[in-house]
């Protein structure tokens, strides 16, 4: 296994790399996108909503909040998630600056 060079980029490039890996799995896809539906902090819904087993959600949960795209409370027994928007603000504004600069030009 190689060494991490992590340390050799900036921590906005950082950053946008662990969002784009948590980002990496259709899944994770899924749950941001019921989430975004939702638009309110969700506890057991997600499961119901995901062809996959409850210990493989969470593990989808666990990854998506480690990147920073979900928050997370603790509300009795459950925990009830939602977006966290300065996450992908930052995420967004990646984007445009991607689509911004990608203006026609001569290219290869």
């Amino acid at each position: 296994m190689g060494v991490s060079k992590t340390d050799q980029f900036n921590e906005v490039q950082n950053r946008l790399a662990s969002i784009a890996k948590a980002l990496a799995h259709p899944a994770r896809i899924a749950i941001v996108e019921y989430l975004l539906k939702t638009d309110t902090c969700i506890c057991g819904d997600i499961v119901n909503e995901l062809p996959l087993a409850q210990p493989t959600v969470s593990q989808h949960l666990k990854e998506l909040k480690n990147a920073g795209l979900i928050q997370g409370s603790i509300e009795g027994n459950s925990i009830c998630y939602c977006i966290h928007p300065e996450t992908f603000r930052l995420l967004q504004h990646f984007t445009n600056e991607v689509i911004d600069g990608s203006s026609p030009k001569k290219c290869c």
